[in-house]
C-alpha cells in the first residue's frame, strides 16, 4: 500500500510539474482517477502529497495546494497570540468590552475568536501557541519562514513588563527553535535563523502608548502598534467609560511615529452617542486631520455582548445598532475616501455569531462592501486592496512591467513629515511594494534621533506571494527581484539630497537586521542605522 501510494503521489507530482494540473479542480480530478489506477480506497490528503514533494518540484506543489492563499499573499506568514488574561488598567472595563480575567480570557476577547481559541487551549503558553499555528500553516501548504507576530489581549503595555518580556522571548524561541533567556539572546538568535521574523506587533491603547511605553516595546524588537483609537470624540469617550482623550491619540500617535513604529488605529462605528455622520466625520478625521494619519486600519463595528453594560443599555431599549445596511453603507463610503497609503487590515472580528446579542451577524461584510462598491462602479483603493497578491487571487491581474512607475506622495502627519514611496502598475493602480520614510518632528525623545539631522524608514514591504527566505522568485513572484533595495536606495537618496540628512535610521523587524547590513547599516539600540555621505 506504501509503495501504491507513493506510486500515485509521484503520477501526480509529476502533472502539476508539467502543467497538465493548473487549478484545485484539475488536482481533485487527478486524485480520484489516481485511486481508480492504483486501488486507493480514499483519496489523499494534500498534505500527504505536499509531503512527498521534493526539491524545487515542492514550490510549484504549494502554489497549487495552499489552501487559504490569503495567509501569505501579501508576503509573510501572520501568526497571532495572547497572553494570560490580566485586569484592564481602569478600575471598571469600556462599557461594550466582554471577557476579562474573571471569564478566563484576555480583555475585550470571548476565548471564542480563532486567535483566543488557540491560546485558551495551548493554556496561553506562548511557545506552544506559536509552534502550534506554524505546524497548522505548514500542513496546508504555506511556506512560513517569514513569520509576523501580533501579540492581542487588551491592553499589553500595561502587562506586568518582566512577564511581557518573558512572552516575547517565549515566542522568539518557538521561531528561531532557539533557547534563549534574556531578550537579547533571543532576538540574536532570531536574526539568523531558518524562519525570520519580520515583525512584531502589539495592542494597547493610546495612554498606554507615552514615551516609556514606545522604549519598552522597542527594548522587546516591536516595529508595529494598534491603537484602540475607536472614535475621536471625547464626550463619546465619557459615555463608554474609555478612560482617556483624543488628546492622547494625538500624542501617542506622534510618539509612537517618531520612534519609527507603523501605526494601526482600530476603529468602533455605532458606538453609543454616535451617529452615521459622526462616524463618517471620524474616519475623515483620521484621514485629512495632520494629528492622525495612522498607517493602516481595522474596523470594528460595534457588537453587543452579553455580560457587558452595553447589553445591559440594549436591553432596556437604550441604545439601539445600525441596520446592517446603514454599517454597509457606511464603511462603503469610508472605503470611497481612503487615501492609498492607508491599508484595511480588517473589517469585523472574528467573533462567532452565536455569541453576539445584536449587531453585525454575518462573516462576509468586507465582501459585501466590496460588491456593492463594484455594482457602483467605484473601488477601495487602500493598500490592501491594491496589493499585487489580493489583486492577481481576487480580480486576476498581474502587473505589467512597462507600466511600472516609482511613486512618491508627501503629506504632513503628527507634527513631522510623511514620504510614501511604491512601485505600482499605474495603469492598472497594483501595488508591488511600498517604503514609508519620515522626517520626524522636533519632539522625538529617542536618543538615536538626536545625534544630527536623521530621516526615518517605519515600513519597508514588497507584497505579493511569499518568497523563502534566501530562495528564487518564481515567474509569479514578486519578492526578491530587487523592488526592496530599490525602494531603500531611493529612501536613502531622498534622505540626503532633498533633506541634508547626516543618518537614515531603519526600525527593522529583528529576522530583517541582516538584509539592512548588507546595504551598510549598522546596529544603534533598536535600530539600524547608516550614515550618509
Amino acid at each position: 500500500m506504501v509503495d501504491t501510494s507513493s506510486a500515485a503521489y509521484q503520477e501526480i507530482l509529476q502533472k502539476i510539474s508539467s502543467g497538465e494540473i493548473v487549478d484545485s479542480r484539475g488536482l481533485a480530478r487527478a486524485k480520484i482517477q489516481a485511486c481508480r489506477k492504483f486501488g486507493l480506497l480514499k483519496p489523499f490528503r494534500n498534505s500527504e502529497l505536499l509531503a512527498a514533494a521534493t526539491g524545487e518540484q515542492k514550490a510549484r506543489v504549494i502554489q497549487l495546494l495552499r489552501l487559504k492563499p490569503v495567509r501569505s499573499i501579501s508576503g509573510v506568514s501572520v501568526i497571532t497570540v495572547m497572553p494570560k488574561p490580566y485586569p484592564c488598567p481602569k478600575p471598571e472595563p469600556c462599557i461594550y468590552c466582554p471577557g476579562g480575567p474573571s471569564v478566563g480570557v484576555p480583555q475585550s476577547y470571548t476565548g471564542k475568536e480563532p486567535a483566543s481559541a488557540r491560546a485558551l487551549q495551548a493554556g496561553y503558553d506562548p511557545y506552544r501557541q506559536v509552534q502550534t499555528r506554524i505546524k497548522q500553516l505548514q500542513v496546508i501548504g504555506h511556506v512560513v519562514d517569514k513569520v509576523e507576530l501580533i501579540m492581542f489581549g487588551g491592553t499589553l503595555t500595561a502587562y506586568p513588563p518582566d512577564y511581557l518580556e518573558w512572552f516575547t522571548v517565549q515566542c522568539l524561541n518557538a521561531i528561531s527553535g532557539a533557547s534563549a533567556v534574556t531578550i537579547e539572546e533571543a532576538q540574536r538568535a532570531a536574526e539568523d535563523a531558518p524562519i525570520r521574523n519580520s515583525d512584531i506587533t502589539l495592542e494597547t491603547r493610546p495612554d498606554y502608548c507615552k514615551e516609556p511605553h514606545v522604549d519598552f516595546m522597542l527594548h522587546l524588537g516591536a516595529t508595529r502598534v494598534e491603537l484602540g483609537v475607536q472614535t475621536l470624540y471625547d464626550d463619546i469617550y465619557k459615555l463608554v467609560n474609555r478612560g482617556h482623550t483624543v488628546e492622547d491619540v494625538t500624542e501617542a500617535t506622534r510618539i509612537a511615529k517618531d520612534a519609527g513604529f507603523a501605526i494601526v488605529h482600530h476603529c468602533m462605528p455605532n458606538l453609543p452617542g454616535s451617529s452615521y455622520e459622526r462616524d463618517l466625520d471620524t474616519f475623515k478625521t483620521l484621514f485629512e486631520d495632520e494629528r492622525f494619519k495612522p498607517d493602516a486600519l481595522k474596523i470594528y463595528p460595534t457588537l453587543v455582548m452579553p455580560g457587558t453594560k452595553l447589553h445591559e443599555l440594549w436591553r432596556r431599549g437604550e441604545y439601539k445598532p445600525y441596520s446592517f445596511e446603514q454599517i454597509v453603507e457606511l464603511i462603503a463610503e469610508v472605503k470611497r475616501h481612503m487615501p492609498k497609503w492607508i491599508r484595511i487590515q480588517r473589517i469585523q472580528r472574528d467573533i462567532p455569531v452565536n455569541l453576539i446579542a445584536e449587531g453585525v451577524k454575518r462573516g462576509d461584510l468586507r465582501t459585501l462592501i466590496q460588491e456593492k462598491m463594484r455594482r457602483e462602479g467605484t473601488r477601495c483603493r487602500c493598500i490592501r486592496c491594491r496589493e499585487v497578491g489580493h489583486v492577481k487571487y481576487k480580480l486576476g491581474l498581474e502587473p505589467k512591467p512597462e507600466d511600472i512607475e516609482l511613486i512618491v506622495k508627501r503629506y504632513r502627519a503628527s507634527e513631522g513629515e510623511e514620504l510614501f514611496l511604491s512601485f505600482e502598475d499605474v495603469k492598472q493602480d497594483i501595488l508591488i511594494g511600498l517604503l514609508r520614510l519620515r522626517k520626524p518632528s522636533g519632539m522625538a525623545h529617542r536618543p538615536e534621533l538626536k545625534k544630527a539631522r536623521v530621516m526615518l524608514v517605519r515600513e519597508l514591504h514588497v507584497y505579493g506571494p511569499l518568497v523563502r527566505v534566501g530562495g528564487k522568485a518564481l515567474a509569479n513572484h514578486w519578492q526578491h527581484r530587487g523592488w526592496g533595495e530599490s525602494l531603500l536606495h531611493e529612501a536613502e537618496r531622498i534622505s540626503r539630497e532633498e533633506f541634508d540628512a547626516r543618518k537614515i535610521i531603519v526600525l527593522a523587524g529583528i529576522g530583517t537586521r541582516n538584509y539592512y547590513r548588507r546595504f551598510g547599516y549598522q546596529r544603534e539600540g533598536p535600530y539600524m542605522v547608516k550614515e550618509l555621505n
